[in-house]
């Protein structure tokens, strides 16, 4: 029960912060379950957080699945509850106030002040990512090469996905 606790509490806290959705914290939820609380290896972070964005859904599934891993189904109801609750309130609060406040002057710039906030820890967390995947050449080269191919081609994301598993099935 008390394990439960720490999920909820972990999660929940994480929640109030995401500003971008779930992968926007994946930086500090890696510190939580892996440096902290040790619930998992970076390996198995890794492997969790890939299987959870290969699976249709949102990405509210990625601290399910940490959750399912650290205890059974009571460990992802708790990390599930814990991700959006706090966040559903919080956002029920602001959109309150948010439509109070429409016509204040400082309404604006507040908002657009939250998007270099979201893209700084969705960058974070794909640094974070990158490095718990790997510290091999072979690896940087990998993830490189499908950032530059996402980033700068109009191709499909799919396609580096595919390709991941492609590589995958060959060197392992």
């Amino acid at each position: 029960m008390i394990l439960l606790g720490q999920i909820l509490v972990a999660f929940g806290t994480l929640s109030l912060v995401a500003i971008g959705g779930a992968n926007a914290v994946l930086p500090e939820m890696h510190r939580l379950v892996v440096e902290v609380h040790h619930w998992m290896d970076d390996a198995t972070f890794t492997q969790l957080f890939a299987m959870a964005q290969a699976a249709p859904g949102p990405n509210i599934l990625a601290a399910s699945v940490m959750g399912w891993h650290i205890a059974g189904p009571a460990g992802m109801m708790a990390a599930t509850l814990g991700m959006l609750v706090p966040s559903a309130c919080l956002a029920w609060i602001m959109a309150g106030l948010t439509i109070r406040l429409r016509g204040n002057t400082w309404m604006k710039p507040a908002q657009f002040g939250l998007v270099p906030i979201a893209v700084g820890l969705i960058a974070a967390s794909g640094l974070i990512m990158a490095q718990a995947a790997g510290t091999s050449w072979l690896s940087f080269l990998i993830i490189g090469a499908s950032t530059v191919f996402v980033w700068r081609t109009k191709h499909s994301p799919l396609w580096v996905l595919a390709g991941g598993g492609l590589l995958g099935l060959v060197l392992l």
